[in-house]
């Protein structure tokens, strides 16, 4: 095995990222490690994200590392709170000085002989160069930073107005006393409905077709209350688990009885709006709860400002913008100054490198999940990837905990890579995610699939992955690992014939 530039390369410094290479500091000390950032800064989504109201959609005591308390007051935090969060565990835990930032990673190939990665970057500048690596860990997220997605709207060259998209939200952007129309009705429409009411004159919501959504305090009161009375960390984790549980449980109720939990969804909104407010046109979605995610939206915000009239909804098709706004498929016009395209994010798997193994390209839409961690028949490579029904940080830092405890295996055996072996793709295989939402279903022939069983089955349960990839044997029998000598041996052979 050749000498590498270092032993683990993390894509991102996100909160994926930052949250790797402290589990490897904590975990395998005795294993470097390098992250490349595509940007100038850390923080990830919520560096990126600037727009009115940004904040998490997930409490922040599943949001938040296993191993760093959260001791804001707030549960439901903003996006500079969280930020603010993931850079400080990056300067308390000294990560910084490992991070290259405005390097993005153009594409990566396996040595086979070699038992290495060769990584392709690119600086700011365009200018390109290699770096070598034992094991791949891609914490970039799954999304592109350089591109939302933006559907093309009919007649939209006809409008006067202004058009915005969350992902690329201008620094000095004057909404004051405009009518402002947000397309879209995800977690983000949801949340810049009610921050945007400050200034705009009216704010509408335009959607082709509803969201469940809940309201949750911003503020968990029992756990601010725990902290007083307990050690930060014993607090944080009784109420991450209990947070855990019930989420689990509201998950696990709202599969097995969909027609009951729907009942219930669409009468909180009814408690909150009111009997006379059209519940059933706006917030009644055609699907069944956690076919898609659920919006959360804190204290309230969303419905306080639909009651005070300075924001309203709409559930219709576009059928053409014009020059002041856009007219719909029922006939009704809606004016506008300026145009918010919520219409969500663009997938990629990968984080958008370029993937090969001995020079052959891995298409991710032809390899098969191993553990919700690896691929199949591709070696030292793992991928960070949250769970659609809870908070993407449960899953991260388990994906974290599994890749040290892989690391430091091989090391004490002394492996040089580690590679879930598939012999035969199965012929019955399943999407990635069981997830409808247009985002997800736009991209799923360019994702892994997965198998029913395990280990190419992908939980979305945290207990479960928590036994697998915590507790879990690492030499599963469908690992393959392979040693640098014969590595050796078997590149000598192929040369000799």
């Amino acid at each position: 095995m050749t000498h590498t530039d270092t032993d683990v390369l993390i894509i991102g410094a996100g909160l994926s990222g930052i949250g790797a290479a402290v589990h490897l500091q904590k975990k395998s000390p005795g294993i470097g490690y390098q992250i490349f950032e595509q940007r100038s800064a850390i923080g990830g989504t919520w560096d990126l994200f600037r727009y009115p109201g940004i904040r998490s959609d997930s409490d922040m005591h599943t949001l938040g590392y296993n191993f760093k308390p959260w001791t804001e007051a707030k549960a439901i935090a903003d996006g500079p709170s969280i930020r603010n969060y993931v850079q400080e565990t990056a300067d308390e835990y000294g990560i910084t000085p490992h991070i290259r930032f405005n390097t993005t990673i153009i594409a990566a190939d396996w040595s086979s002989e070699d038992q290495s990665w060769r990584v392709t970057h690119e600086d700011q500048f365009g200018n390109r160069d290699v770096t070598t690596c034992r094991f791949l860990f891609m914490c970039g997220g799954y999304y592109r930073y350089d591109q939302g997605y933006r559907p093309d709207f009919p007649g939209e060259d006809a409008f006067k107005g202004e058009f915005i998209h969350p992902q690329h939200w201008p620094e000095d952007l004057d909404y004051s006393g405009k009518k402002v129309v947000i397309i879209g009705s995800g977690a983000t429409a949801m949340t810049l409905v009610p921050a945007m009411t400050d200034k705009a004159a009216h704010v509408t919501m335009l959607q082709r077709s509803p969201t469940y959504v809940v309201s949750r305090p911003a503020v968990d009161k029992f756990a601010n209350f725990l902290r007083k009375i307990l050690p930060d960390s014993w607090a944080y984790g009784f109420i991450r688990w209990r947070n855990v549980l019930l989420q689990q449980f509201f998950f696990k109720q709202t599969r097995a009885n969909p027609d009951k939990a729907r009942e219930r969804l669409t009468s909180m909104v009814r408690e909150e709006l009111g009997p006379d407010f059209p519940i059933d046109t706006h917030f009644n979605p055609a699907y069944n709860p956690w076919e898609q995610r659920l919006c959360l939206v804190p204290d309230s915000d969303l419905f306080t400002a639909l009651k005070s009239g300075k924001a309203s909804i709409e559930t219709d098709h576009i059928d053409t913008f014009t020059e002041t706004g856009i007219k719909l498929k029922s006939g009704k016009i809606l004016d506008a100054d300026m145009v918010v395209t919520a219409t969500g994010l663009q997938l990629q798997f990968f984080n958008g490198v370029e993937v090969s193994v001995d020079g052959e390209r891995k298409d991710p839409g032809r390899l098969l999940n191993y553990k919700g961690v690896m691929v199949s028949n591709v070696p030292n490579l793992a991928c960070t990837f949250g769970y659609t029904n809870a908070s993407w940080t449960l899953k991260a830092d388990l994906t974290s905990e599994y890749v040290c405890r892989l690391l430091n295996y091989m090391d004490r055996h002394d492996y040089a890579s580690a590679m879930p072996k598939l012999d035969h793709y199965p012929n019955q295989t399943e999407p990635f995610v069981d997830f409808s939402s247009g985002y997800f279903q736009r991209v799923m022939d360019q994702f892994p699939r997965q198998h029913t069983e395990k280990p190419w089955k992908l939980n979305q349960n945290y207990s479960a992955d928590l036994m697998n990839l915590r507790f879990g044997k690492v030499d599963d029998g469908v690992l393959a690992f392979t040693r640098a000598e014969e590595a050796g041996q078997a590149s000598a052979l192929q040369a000799a014939e």
